[in-house]
């Protein structure tokens, strides 16, 4: 069928055409959304939440932490925005934690410096 494209086609991407700010900045969203749903922050009480995972929030902060800190210098405006979110999700962990880590020793910490 010429002339007829398919719609689907037509919303994908090559990989190639994405600019690096725009691949860096929802990599870094969906690991915030990802840290924000295992805190449990997602419903309505996080304390009892089932989605609650300590143990992989600290990964996914960690990870976020990681490439918000070696990225910053080309996120420009998008920095800071993702550099608060990292903040909160953070400073969430620490909250919910039973025995809350050092300063300086929470995740992300070690690319961050402490959060208090």
């Amino acid at each position: 069928m010429s002339g007829v494209t398919d719609p689907l086609e037509d919303s994908i991407r090559d990989l190639g055409d994405v600019p690096s700010i725009e691949v860096i900045s929802r990599a870094a969203v969906m690991l915030l959304s990802a840290s924000a749903e295992r805190l449990g922050l997602a419903d309505p009480d996080p304390d009892n939440s089932p989605r609650r995972d300590l143990d992989e929030a600290r990964r996914l902060i960690t990870g976020l932490a990681g490439l918000v800190t070696a990225t910053s210098e080309y996120l420009g405006p998008h920095a800071a925005p993702l550099k608060d979110g990292l903040q909160s999700v953070q400073r969430a962990f620490r909250e919910a934690s039973a025995v809350p880590d050092e300063p300086g020793q929470g995740p992300g910490e070690k690319y961050t410096g402490p959060v208090y």
